[in-house]
């Protein structure tokens, strides 16, 4: 009987960009509240707060990364 592979939080750069290439695109589109580093680069993409982005996300019912960037330069254009 094998034991279990046990990911190591220290692995390289080259064992974590494989990680995320098994994430596949679907998670890169997608907007998670939970992670702070995906708000935030929606944030600085937009122009805006993060407050704002979760706002849009809370509004749109919709994690969808382009819902979200839609949302907010809609509502930018209004004012």
């Amino acid at each position: 009987m094998s034991l279990p592979k046990i990911i190591n939080p220290f692995t390289s750069t080259y064992q974590k960009t494989n990680i995320m290439a098994k994430q596949g695109p679907s998670d890169r589109k997608k907007v998670n509240s939970s992670e702070g580093y995906e708000l935030s680069h929606v944030a600085e993409k937009m122009g805006v707060s993060v407050q704002q982005v979760v706002g849009a996300k809370r509004a749109t019912g919709s994690n969808d990364r382009k819902v979200i960037e839609k949302y907010i330069s809609d509502k930018g254009k209004k004012k």
